[in-house]
This record gives C-alpha cells, structure tokens and sequence, in this order.
C-alpha cells in the first residue's frame, strides 16, 4: 500500500511569497510536489472562506503565508490578515478542524530556501495527521442538528 500524499494549498502574496516560492524553482530548490499555490495581491485579501472551501473541495492542509510584518506592499495588509488569522483559529477549534492543517507563514520574496522549507514541513506534518476527514463530518450534521443548537 502506497504512503498517504496529501494535497496542500497554499494562499500566498503576489510580491513576497509567490515570489520566494518563484526563487526557490529558479534555485533548484528541491521541496515537495504537494502544494497547489492560490496567488492573491496581498494576504489582507484572502477570505478565510476560502480556507474552508478548500477543505470542502479536498484539500488536506492550507499554507497562508505573505511578506514578513513591516514589509507589506500594501502598508498594512499583513497585519490585518494576522489578526483574522487568531479570530478563524479559535473558529477552527470550535467547530472540531485542526488548526495544525493550516499554517500561517511569513516568506518574503529572498527566502527561497525558507519556502521549500515550510512546504516541507507542512507536507510532512499533514502527511503525520491523515487525510483531512473533520470537514467531511461537518457535512454529516443535519440542518435540523445546528436549529436545535442555535434555538436552545
């Protein structure tokens, strides 16, 4: 029987991020194939729904990783995702998702080997966890289960 191989995908900046994963290909930086990159302007504008679609559509684990804190193209893009990112964790534990299938990284565009690095690592740690199975479990949970939640 073949060893699990997650699918990861990674929501990263356009201007740091995407550029070190870019540096790390040019390098010939060698890292694990399993990651799926998503390209956004700014980790600011990644909508943590996306986050859950993707577990919807199979992903095993997420990477959201941006320009390191002070160094936003956008000023202050970085910050704001940093603080979504702690607000959607404590969601994450309340609805029973493992926030460890979900990273949250800062590579700026000269850390190539700092990319190949996490993907790596991330690939590993999902790969030590399973297949992603707690979003499927969600799904099992009628309409009629989060009325009676909500109206208790």
């Amino acid at each position: 029987m073949s060893e699990f191989e997650p699918k990861i995908v990674a929501f990263v900046c356009n201007w740091c991020t995407y550029a070190g994963a870019d540096l790390a290909g040019t390098s010939r930086i060698k890292y694990a194939q399993n990651v799926r990159i998503v390209r956004f302007p700014c980790t600011g504008r990644i909508d943590f729904m996306l986050l859950l679609k993707a577990f919807e559509e199979g992903a095993d684990g997420i990477i959201v990783s941006g320009c390191h804190p002070a160094d936003c193209h956008y000023t202050s893009g970085n910050y704001h995702a940093r603080r979504r990112w702690m607000v959607f964790k404590d969601l994450l534990d309340f609805i029973g998702i493992d926030s460890r299938r979900i990273v949250f990284s800062w590579v700026s565009a000269a850390e190539g080997a700092k990319w190949a690095h996490l993907v790596n690592d991330t690939v590993s740690e999902i790969r030590n966890l399973g297949p992603m199975k707690e979003y499927k479990n969600l799904e099992n949970v009628s309409s009629n289960k989060i009325g009676e939640l909500i109206n208790d």
